[in-house]
């Protein structure tokens, strides 16, 4: 008898009955890229479930409910300063002046001593720099503040146009007692209208 055969036989038979399935289980074995391939589409479909369920509850701004806004193409004017003179009309102020503190003092600097009722010119030395020339009807008046000191302004000489330096001029007599004493003056233009800006002279009488 040729046992070889016999035996190749046998090996043969007993290799696929140990790849085959169990009969116990009674199932087939899973096929593990069936299964891989499942699980990702199930995953996507619950992706896809949970996607179409949700309802943002925040919405973004319409045309209708954004803000408005209008433009103008015309220049807005600053408003003219105005104030109003000693007969109750409002006048629009295109005067005014400015000093230089290093110079103002022409004469007669703050502190200058003075002998009882001494007469006094003080000058000062301003600039005009409103819009208007000073001319004739414009002078330098009390402001009301301390003493007035008996004081007389002197007249301009010349027009003193915008952008000018001029000197200004008031003749004082200085009060008769002893004491310190202020006086406070202001340029006044032909209405009446008296400019904002004050200069001061100050003395001591002894």
């Amino acid at each position: 008898m040729k046992l070889k055969p016999i035996i190749t036989i046998i090996f043969i038979t007993t290799l696929i009955a140990a790849c085959s399935p169990s009969p116990a289980s009674g199932e087939p074995t899973p096929d593990v890229a069936a299964v891989r391939t499942s699980a990702a589409s199930t995953v996507i479909s619950q992706f896809t479930l949970t996607a179409a369920a949700f309802t943002p509850t925040a919405s973004l701004p319409t045309e209708t409910s954004a803000p408005q806004v209008t433009l103008s193409a015309t220049a807005t004017v600053p408003p003219v300063a105005q104030v109003t003179n000693a007969s109750g009309t409002n006048v629009a102020i295109c005067d005014s002046l400015s000093i230089d503190p290093t110079t103002v003092d022409v004469n007669i600097p703050d502190g200058t001593t003075m002998t009882p009722g001494q007469d006094f010119i003080k000058t000062w030395r301003v600039k005009n720099s409103g819009s208007c020339s000073w001319g004739a009807g414009y002078e330098l008046v009390y402001a009301g503040y301390a003493n007035p000191m008996s004081g007389q302004f002197q007249p301009l000489e010349e027009v003193v146009q915008p952008g000018q330096e001029v000197e200004l001029s008031v003749q004082f007599q200085a009060p008769d007692e002893v004491g310190e004493y202020v006086s406070a003056w202001q340029m006044s233009n032909p209405a009446g209208v008296t400019f904002p800006e004050i200069i001061f002279v100050k003395i001591v009488v002894q």
